[in-house]
């Protein structure tokens, strides 16, 4: 062979990395380095655009509505709405999120991931109990009830109030055939003493107590009642409103319902414990709540881990999404031992019944 060639062909050695194939040339073998190296390049696979795209609309959604949560915000009737879905927008943000950065969009990724965790932190809490506070005292069993513009199960109402020992019921929707129609069903014979404020529609609302009652107006007048009362227990007195502000998806907009859960009465530390019970159409994610929350007040449910367990609309399908807007908040000095949330036929809503201690102070 030529000294040339020979020449030639260690260069190409040196070139591709690897002795010359025996029997080649070296215009082949420099053909067949170039094929070798088209196949081992990576190919990488073009990123979709319209997919793209739609992780970066569900990130600014995701992060709006985050944002309403988080600093509090029901201006509208439809931020109210989005707040109420905080615990589904919760999971779904979060799975988005993981799946972005799945896919290696770790801008979206990351940020709906990380906003996802700060939801997670104030809703998950709720699915935990917390440990119950020290108290001696009267125990007391509470139940609120909507009761539909007084369709509701008179008989059933009066039953459960017997079979679960019901010390005072609160009502929301109390009309005066729903008192006719509890009267037959017996409730004046277990809870005798009451505070009715009975109007036709969804106005009405009542208290009905097994110890004595003194009438106590404890909001400012608002577009629905709100019975109040001073429950004489054997120690340390009591005072119960029956909760219903107008709900805030009307078309008016939320003004009144923000308005109405504002003039709610604050913890009173010197005086009575209070216990605010009903339809607050609201969840502990709205402003509203969190306030009374943030002045003293605890959920008995998420005292005990069930504040996730939702009271609207009884017939939990897929929609309207299952919320929760029924509650009884009762002074954090009360320690709280049960709760139960359970369906009342003819209503829309369901009951809650929980019992705490009231503490000898």
């Amino acid at each position: 062979m030529p000294e040339g060639s020979d020449n030639f062909g260690r260069q190409r050695e040196r070139a591709v990395g690897r002795p010359l194939a025996v029997g080649t040339t070296p215009e082949t073998d420099e053909h067949s380095a170039r094929l070798h190296d088209v196949v081992t390049t990576e190919v990488k696979a073009p990123r979709n655009g319209f997919a793209t795209f739609l992780l970066v609309v569900c990130a600014v959604a995701f992060v709006a509505a985050a944002m309403v949560r988080i600093l509090g915000i029901d201006g509208t009737r439809y931020m109210v709405a989005t707040t109420s879905l905080i615990p589904y927008i919760t999971v779904v943000g979060l799975l988005i999120g993981l799946g972005a950065l799945f896919r290696k969009r770790w801008a979206v990724g990351l940020t709906m991931t990380l906003v996802g965790i700060v939801l997670v932190a104030n809703v998950a809490p709720r699915a935990f109990s917390d440990s119950r506070p020290n108290g001696v005292g009267q125990q007391v069993r509470l139940m609120t009830s909507n009761l539909l513009t007084g369709i509701a199960d008179a008989d059933f109402i009066v039953r459960e109030v017997r079979a679960r020992g019901i010390d005072i019921l609160a009502m929301q929707e109390l009309t005066p055939e729903m008192v006719r129609d509890l009267e037959r069903a017996g409730l004046n014979q277990v809870l005798p003493n009451r505070v009715f404020l009975a109007e036709p529609g969804g106005s009405g609302s009542g208290i009905a107590s097994k110890y004595p009652l003194a009438r106590r107006d404890l909001t400012p007048p608002g577009t629905l009642q709100q019975a109040g009362a001073l429950v004489d227990l054997p120690g340390k007195d009591i005072e119960v409103v029956s909760v219903h502000p107008l709900p805030p998806v009307v078309t008016e907009g939320p003004e009144a319902w923000q308005r109405e859960l504002a003039g709610l009465p604050s913890r009173d530390s010197t005086g009575a414990i209070r216990v605010l019970a009903g339809d607050f159409n609201a969840t502990l994610d709205h402003v509203g709540i969190t306030r009374l929350l943030n002045k003293g007040y605890v959920d008995a449910a998420d005292q005990v881990g069930k504040g996730l367990i939702h009271t609207w609309p009884s017939n939990s399908g897929f929609w309207p999404p299952p919320v929760t807007i029924d509650h009884v908040l009762v002074d954090s000095r009360c320690p709280v031992d049960t709760l139960d949330v359970f369906d009342v036929p003819g209503s829309d809503h369901r009951a809650v019944v929980t019992q705490f201690v009231v503490p000898r102070l």
